[in-house]
């Protein structure tokens, strides 16, 4: 089923990589014209590898549903095309390197001074006015300094969370400010300025183990696949080698999982194992328990005795093991050189599954993009030969 929220909304974006190009692939999503500009090399990203077609994996991902146009940004007429499309747009989405669109004239104040209506919208590493502005900010680089990479992996070092988690949650936030923004315009008339940074969105997301530290004193710690104030709350093996992944949240479930799991009703009365906090404090012992007692059992019969306990449980699983989810939805979606079916986005309307533009190949819409601009007047910010 087509989605069409946003039909008759045009967003201008100089996007590469993953932050901005997951923003504005939402907003394709919803049925808004998006209009892709790349260098004549292209978007780096789509270069990252070569599993998708003609295309990388991240590229295929975040790009269906937009229009490619190529633009040299250092030649006069080119940034004079770029000015007469976003004297039409609704949305200007940028994520190049600290200061390089005011540069080129194309910095937010000059934007919305020029067009009131517009809604611009900077993507960086680190925000602005700081002493880190002007430093460039990877997905990686992010994980490591907003101190979630202490918080990743096993005791004996930091690891990185697997997939683009900081690129990810900034586009996430630019998407959701966007709509609010296009809700306020809609009630007032004006656009407005929108700033959001990798740096930030992560922060945010590290709220709670911040104020932890900040109230405790005490910084949270590395625990792989357990958790640092639950127990038990993490992977044991089963005696074919599976390791399922457990948590117990309140004491209700803790005497169902005594009861139907460990055959010990008696068990979750016992000192160093009667609360959250005792166990906690006994983790050691809690733990070995709960393992000497999921190594009697096949996965299979565990997760029987699991569901009849109504316990939280999962499979530890690969990404073949994701590939054959029975949760999993897929569409389909085309791609220069073909097709790929892909995960769906999680939001599902009405009950019926999206139908998604295909994924541009590089300069696919260039001519079209350029006859139809050609006619409008320059007019307001960036002319062509600013940024020389």
């Amino acid at each position: 089923m087509p989605r069409n929220a946003l039909d008759g909304l045009l967003v201008v974006s100089l996007e590469q990589a993953v932050a901005a190009p997951y923003c504005t692939s939402r907003l394709a999503d919803a049925g808004a014209r998006v209009i892709k500009v790349e260098r004549p090399e292209g978007d780096f990203a789509r270069y990252y590898d070569t599993a998708v077609g003609d295309v990388s994996s991240h590229f295929a991902w975040i790009n269906r549903g937009k229009e490619s146009l190529i633009a040299d940004l250092k030649e006069p007429d080119d940034r004079a095309l770029l000015a007469k499309m976003v004297a039409r747009a609704d949305v200007f989405v940028q994520n190049l390197a600290p200061g390089a669109v005011r540069r080129l004239g194309f910095g937010s104040g000059e934007l919305r001074h020029a067009h009131p209506r517009l809604i611009t919208v900077d993507i960086s590493g680190y925000g602005e006015g700081n002493s880190c502005s002007d430093l460039k900010a990877y997905d990686l680089l992010i994980q490591a300094e907003s101190g979630l990479a202490s918080l990743t992996g096993l005791p004996e070092a930091p690891g990185r969370v697997g997939v683009s988690v900081c690129d990810i949650a900034c586009g996430m936030n630019a998407h959701a400010a966007i709509l609010e923004a296009l809700i306020r315009r809609e009630r007032t008339g004006s656009g407005c300025s929108i700033a959001v940074s990798l740096f930030g969105s992560l922060a945010d997301w590290m709220n709670q183990p911040l104020a932890f530290a900040e109230g405790t004193g005490v910084a949270p710690t590395r625990v792989g696949l357990a958790h640092p104030t639950v127990t038990p709350y993490g992977a044991f093996e089963s005696a074919d080698g599976m390791p399922v992944l457990i948590s117990i949240q309140n004491e209700r479930e803790w005497v169902q999982f005594c009861t139907h799991v460990l055959d010990d009703a008696a068990l979750a009365g016992r000192p160093g194992f009667e609360s959250a906090v005792a166990r906690l404090a006994n983790r050691p012992a809690v733990n070995a328990l709960v393992a000497e007692h999921f190594r009697r059992h096949s996965t299979e019969a565990l997760i029987g005795r699991l569901r009849a306990a109504g316990t939280a449980f999962g499979r530890v699983n690969d990404v073949a093991g994701l590939a054959a989810h029975p949760a999993l939805v897929r569409v389909d979606v085309a791609i220069p050189g073909g097709s790929t079916f892909m995960a769906a986005p999680a939001a599902i309307f009405d009950g019926q599954a999206s139908q998604f533009g295909p994924v541009p190949s590089l300069g696919a819409h260039s001519d079209k993009i350029r006859e139809e601009f050609s006619s409008d007047p320059l007019v307001g910010a960036s002319p062509a030969n600013q940024g020389q």
